[in-house]
């Protein structure tokens, strides 16, 4: 299967990413389980977590997420073979939350006792923290790298400003870069990456690993109505995308999936990964049969008609 690197990190990734926000949420451990010793068989190699994965949930906590993947670390083996990402900022309680120095030293530790690993791969702002200054950050990062418990950093959820600040802090103070961004992307979310977003990553030729890629399932084509949301724990997420622009999205898919002989959910992952600043996009599967719509989405060709048509449809 193709691998891409990840900017300059030296990262090499197979797409599509697996998204580890269902561990623990809709997936129980066994599900969990029986998901990444699938994901592994597929040729796949990177995961992304959080740490604050999965504290929505009444009882949760966060760090749900993290502790499944590290107990399947363990009884899988194989650490090298796998791409672990995971995030840091989010709240987790008080007092724990942020990108200030003492935190971020504080969570890697966390994380690193969850994973059941003496590394990550990619460890990322999980969003911007307007409070702390970047060369702080940035500067706690750099220690961590050096002390050999992350090989790179990204971002997640910087608006462009914001994230070219961080590039040139890291150039003038010689800390690593983020070589990274999670944005929100999809055929539906185009118009901040594309406009915004996407100059930036190109100029410092980032990695951009998507989430959402799926839209919460909607580009599945599993909601077509209020009606489909009814037992739905994604039904807040997807609720926005059941108007005109949305449904004329969905016929498109169709129409590409029939003439392609796939499904809605592997064309829309297709298109993601056809565009030129993609690396990989992020998708969750809460079933080994949805891992498999990942699996063969790194092996779906788009012709040109269909893209032609799914970029007019979605524009």
């Amino acid at each position: 299967m193709e691998k891409r690197q990840l900017g300059n990190s030296g990262i090499s990734i197979v797409p599509p990413a697996l998204g580890g926000n269902v561990f623990g949420w809709t997936a129980d451990e066994t599900t969990s389980f029986r998901i990444l010793d699938a994901f592994r068989a597929g040729g796949l190699n990177f995961i992304d977590t959080a740490d604050v994965y999965s504290n929505w949930v009444p009882g949760h906590r966060g760090g749900e997420s993290e502790t499944i993947l590290g107990k399947w670390l363990k009884r899988s083996g194989g650490r090298d073979k796998v791409v672990i990402a995971t995030k840091v900022g989010k709240e987790m309680g008080p007092d724990r939350k942020g990108l200030g120095a003492a935190y971020i030293v504080r969570a890697v530790e966390d994380s690193l006792a969850r994973l059941q690993t003496d590394y990550i791969d990619l460890y990322q702002s999980h969003e911007d923290d307007a409070e702390t200054p970047l060369d702080e950050t940035l500067g706690a990062f750099a220690q961590l790298i050096r002390a050999g418990k992350v090989r790179a950093i990204g971002a997640s959820n910087y608006r462009a400003e914001r994230l070219a600040d961080a590039l040139e802090v890291s150039r003038r103070h010689g800390y690593p870069r983020y070589e990274s961004l999670q944005p929100p992307y999809n055929l539906y979310d185009r118009a901040e990456y594309e406009t915004a977003l996407e100059p930036v990553c190109r100029e410092a030729a980032l990695g951009v690993l998507p989430y959402f890629s799926l839209a919460s399932g909607f580009l599945t084509g599993k909601y077509r109505s209020v009606e489909d949301l009814a037992d739905s724990a994604r039904a807040e997420f997807v609720k926005r995308y059941l108007d005109d622009r949305g449904f004329r999205i969905l016929s498109a898919l169709d129409e590409a999936a029939e003439r392609l002989q796939s499904t809605p959910a592997r064309v829309a992952l297709a298109w993601l990964l056809a565009r030129p600043t993609v690396t990989a996009p992020i998708a969750s599967a809460t079933s080994v049969e949805q891992l498999g719509e990942l699996v063969e989405a790194a092996n779906l060709s788009l012709d040109p008609a269909s893209r032609r048509m799914l970029d007019k449809a979605s524009a």
